[in-house]
Formats: C-alpha cells, structure tokens, sequence
C-alpha cells in the first residue's frame, strides 16, 4: 500500500495578484523541470497544509499549490469580496500563465474537485489529465444532504452541536442562518458559528474522528474562513446552475480522468462520483471500501498515490 512521500520544503513562493483586492500565495516544491500538476485544495476556503505536497514524487512532479482566494496566506483574509467560482478559475490561469506553463496536471479533492471540473470544462487544451477526490458536483441536493438534512441522521450527537449557534425558528434553512451569523457584525457569535461549522465538516471527514484534524480546523483563523468562504458559496449555490458539472462533461471527455471516492463519504456521499462516472464512462473510478471523506484515510491515499504514479508513467 502506498504512504505519502516524505515532507518536502517549496523551493520558490510567489505573491499572484489577480482581481482587486486579492492576492495569492503560490508556492512550488520538487523539481522544476518535472511535470506540472496544481493542487486545488478543499473547502472552499481551507487553504494549502504542507501535506498536501506529498502526494506526489517530488523528483518526477513540479508541484504547484495556491491558496484560493481569502483563504491560507492569500490576501485579505476571509475576503469575500470578488470571490467566486468563475474568479478561481480565473486565478488558475493567472498562475498558469506567471509561472510559463502551457499545461499541467489538475489534482483536487472535495471542493478540489469541483474547482478542478470547472477549470477543465472551462481551459480543455490546458489540461493534461485529471485526479479527482471525494467527488462534489455541489448541486443544491449535494449541499443540502450535508447541511440540512441527510449526514445529521448518520451523526446525530455531532449535528446537535452543529445546529446550537442557531435559533430554534431558523433551523428550517440553516445555510441561511449560518450566513447571517457569519458575515454580522457580532464578532463573538460570528467566531463561535465559525468553530461550529468547521467542527461538523471535520468530524464527519473520516471513518474514525480525526481530532487533529478537528483541532486544526479550529483555530479561529483557518475556521473563519472556511467557514465564511463555504458558507458564502453555498448560500449562492457555488455560483453554478444546477446540474453544470455533469451538463458540459463533453468539453472534457477527452481527457483521462481518475475519480477515486470512499464507500462511506458521508459528506459527499459515494452516488455523486458514481453519477460523474456514468455521465462519463471514459473515466476511471475507484471506490475505496473502509474509507470516508478524507484524502488521508489509507486506502484513499494509497489510490491517490497510485493514480499519481500511472499518470505521470502514462505522459513522459
């Protein structure tokens, strides 16, 4: 079974200014002359950890990750202004094109996933092949089953506690609660609805509760913008129409796509990669037993691996 390569440092960090106010982190790791591939992270809004460059044989890839947009060390912090979907498409060819790539690799997981669909729907000729994780199509059902009513009938006791920042009266509409608590101005209760909603996603992540992962998506920082950030996106439905993802899925039937998904993905449950995968057959699609959500259960990271390993094989 494949383990993450060992820890590795970026050799160059770049500051990417996009569309006003925000500017990006950008970092690159491995080798400069490998084949590119872009990390696209989860949330949206978790930002980059340093794990997530492991992934990849650093002496074979040119690794490139980026903090979205309000998220990680980008600029401002928890910014939603100018933050949407269409604009982290956007971004990517702005670091695509500062860094002189004609094309990469696209790897995502979760949100990544999505991101990544979008671009490749969006810049076809620019993508080499596709890693998908923990497949979101991020249409309202898929939003809904995660935070209204779906996941809170598989962790009851953990919903409880999701659903306290909130009046009892509100609770019919939840996305819309958090969103009015999250962009008040009551810094108290928009800091404890923030911690509230992290620690629902991150206990629902894996199998068996992660509590480094609930910690560290509780820092009051990496919780205020993901919090604000997804919330932002899906009170406005991903700024997507319904069923985009799987509608334009012939702009990218070309590509050679892996799709890798855990049986037991309770946040974004197994049928939305299954779905993907039969509204696109050339894919390849992998579901891993005893695993959930989370790119660091074993199996899910042995598959992530191996996928890296038989694409970069495939294209030099």
């Amino acid at each position: 079974m494949y383990k993450l390569y060992p820890p590795i440092k970026p050799y160059v960090k770049h500051t990417v200014d996009v569309q006003e106010p925000h500017i990006l982190h950008v970092e690159e790791c491995g080798n400069p002359a490998g084949l590119p591939v872009i990390f696209l992270h989860g949330g949206p809004g978790s930002g980059c950890d340093s794990s997530h460059r492991q992934f990849f044989d650093p002496e074979v890839y040119r690794i490139i990750l980026f903090d979205q947009r309000g998220c990680g060390l980008s600029k401002p912090h928890a910014s939603l202004e100018n933050n949407h979907s269409r604009a982290l498409v956007d971004d990517m060819e702005v670091i695509r094109e500062h860094l002189g790539i004609d094309n990469w690799v696209v790897f995502g997981g979760s949100w990544g996933s999505t991101l990544a669909l979008l671009y490749a729907q969006a810049f076809p000729d620019r993508v080499l092949g596709l890693i998908l994780r923990g497949i979101f199509l991020c249409r309202p059902v898929d939003i809904g089953w995660f935070y209204q009513q779906g996941a809170s009938r598989i962790y009851p006791d953990y919903w409880s506690d999701f659903i306290k920042p909130v009046k009892v009266s509100e609770r019919d509409n939840l996305i819309q609660a958090y969103h009015d608590l999250l962009i008040g101005g009551n810094e108290l209760a928009r800091l404890a609805a923030a911690k509230a909603w992290t620690r629902w996603e991150a206990r629902c992540a894996s199998m068996k509760v992660n509590d480094e992962l609930v910690s560290h998506l509780g820092h009051p920082r990496i919780a205020l913008s993901m919090a604000r950030i997804e919330c932002h996106y899906f009170y406005n439905n991903a700024f997507l129409t319904d069923n985009q993802l799987l509608e334009n899925i012939d702009n990218i039937r070309h590509i050679p796509a892996t799709l890798i998904h855990g049986r037991y993905d309770m946040v974004c449950p197994v049928d939305q990669a299954y779905g993907l995968h039969d509204a696109w057959p050339e894919s390849s699609l992998t579901i891993v037993n005893n695993a959930g959500h989370s790119a660091f259960e074993a199996g899910i990271t042995d598959a992530l691996i191996a996928a890296t390993k038989s694409l970069s094989a495939s294209l030099l």
